[in-house]
């Protein structure tokens, strides 16, 4: 388990597992499928999912599940590939539901 020292870092709502730092955020507008969701460009100690093609808000989309490696919630998704290329900035990013994850520090 990878542990970070200092604040600002987002976690796991269940097991507190670090996930993501704040400064890795792009965006906050993101919407998930439980409300607000989070635009990162990186992410630790998650287990990605099977890969699927998915249509979101934004389009059609090859995602994968990412989940809390430690209690296997899921948290949000992985960008695997954008069909348009409009969107193709997502590709290797990550969204991560508000209502999945807490803040530290």
């Amino acid at each position: 388990m990878a542990e970070i020292a200092g604040p600002r870092i987002y976690s796991c709502y269940k097991y507190r597992n670090h996930v993501s730092l704040h400064d890795d955020i792009i965006s906050k507008t993101f919407q998930g499928k439980y409300g607000r969701a989070f635009l990162f460009t990186h992410a630790m100690n998650i287990v990605v999912g099977q890969k699927e093609d998915r249509r979101l808000m934004t389009g059609l989309h090859t995602v994968a599940d990412v989940s809390c490696s430690d209690c296997l919630e899921v948290l949000g998704w992985k960008y695997l590939r954008a069909y348009e290329s409009s969107r193709r900035y997502k590709e290797g990013k990550f969204v991560l539901e508000k209502a999945k994850i807490v803040k530290e520090n």
